[in-house]
């Protein structure tokens, strides 16, 4: 297939490696001239993945046009609270019977929505003609093309098993689901868990304080999950507990790394400023709260984070609220 993959980052240019290696056609978008033509002269990515060599198939253009004209699959690679803008943009050249396909892992903030419903409505397709990517698939180990798994999530199955078959390679074997929704709040929750436990890393705390945050933030995610429909099976996969144990426990992970940052005494200004790239789950948190707070659900951890992240709340207070609640069954809401 022809694809575009609309993106230049690190996770984008991963994933088009990915998919030219399995055969397809794919040509990258982004907005710097000079890393494009690097992509497509030298075949590496020398701002995200230097040293990796890139499929020499692959091109990159800054030239919107020039990547979406007549593609079958549309990839989304941008970080998540640009794609309104981006994808309005790119309306006029993309092809009308062209899948979208969103590696995002995010919460539209002022409209909670999901990268798919925002995907969808800006493009003014059908739900059934819109994708999503995840699972634990942190960048550079794909782009060493160390073995990884994930999963590919579209109301279509036959689109799903489409884009499982185009992503397949020796090292990276896809999945396909129809749970949309768990997909991607599995995706999006796991990075507001990894900045809590990039805290307590940060803090000096063992694994008993990890594994306690990973676990009730997977209860978290499900919780929120199925009260927007997902099925409770989708959090025990790659895009739940899979993407969430790689993510709060690989120093490759952005949101755990950040965390850390806060964790050890930075505070927000100085850790966005020690990162180079989009950390969704600084970024979504509230959004995400926002969202579980419209359908009556308890999110205490995210609730905790979106108090460090948003009023300053110090992360030693946040681990103190977390451990002083009220006790109840394990299994009990919230």
């Amino acid at each position: 297939m022809r694809i575009a993959v609309m993106g230049t980052g690190s996770w984008g240019t991963a994933y088009a490696m990915v998919l030219a290696d399995a055969g397809n056609e794919v040509v990258m978008w982004g907005r710097d001239a000079e890393l494009c033509e690097a992509i497509t002269s030298t075949h590496e990515n020398p701002r995200y993945h230097p040293g990796i060599a890139l499929p020499t198939s692959l091109r990159a253009t800054t030239n919107p046009g020039e990547a979406l004209g007549g593609v079958t699959v549309a990839v989304l690679a941008v970080p998540a609270q640009t794609l309104r803008a981006n994808l309005g943009s790119w309306t006029d050249v993309l092809p009308r019977g062209a899948v979208l396909v969103s590696l995002m892992k995010g919460v539209e903030q002022g409209t909670t929505k999901r990268m798919s419903e925002v995907a969808a409505e800006v493009a003014g397709v059908d739900a059934m003609q819109v994708a999503v990517v995840s699972g634990p698939n942190l960048a550079r180990e794909i782009a060493e093309r160390q073995p990884a798994a994930t999963t590919i999530a579209c109301p279509n199955p036959a689109t799903a098993e489409l884009l499982a078959e185009a992503s397949t390679t020796a090292y990276f074997r896809p999945y396909w689901t129809t749970d949309v929704v768990g997909t991607e709040i599995g995706g999006s929750v796991k990075n507001v868990v990894a900045l809590a436990n990039g805290m307590a890393v940060g803090m000096g705390y063992g694994e008993n304080a990890q594994s306690a945050l990973i676990t009730r933030g997977l209860a978290e995610m499900t919780r929120l999950g199925v009260a927007l429909g997902a099925s409770p099976l989708t959090f025990l996969g790659l895009a739940g507990i899979g993407d969430l144990v790689a993510t709060c426990q690989s120093p490759l992970s952005r949101n755990r790394t950040f965390g850390e940052h806060l964790g050890r005494g930075l505070t927000l200004d100085q850790a966005t400023a020690e990162m180079k790239q989009t950390c969704e789950g600084v970024k979504s948190c509230r959004a995400i709260l926002e969202l579980a707070q419209r359908q009556g659900v308890e999110m205490p951890i995210t609730e905790q984070v979106v108090e460090v992240v948003h009023a300053g709340l110090d992360p030693r207070e946040m681990l103190q609220a977390f451990m002083s609640r009220s006790l109840k069954a394990e299994a009990e809401v919230g």
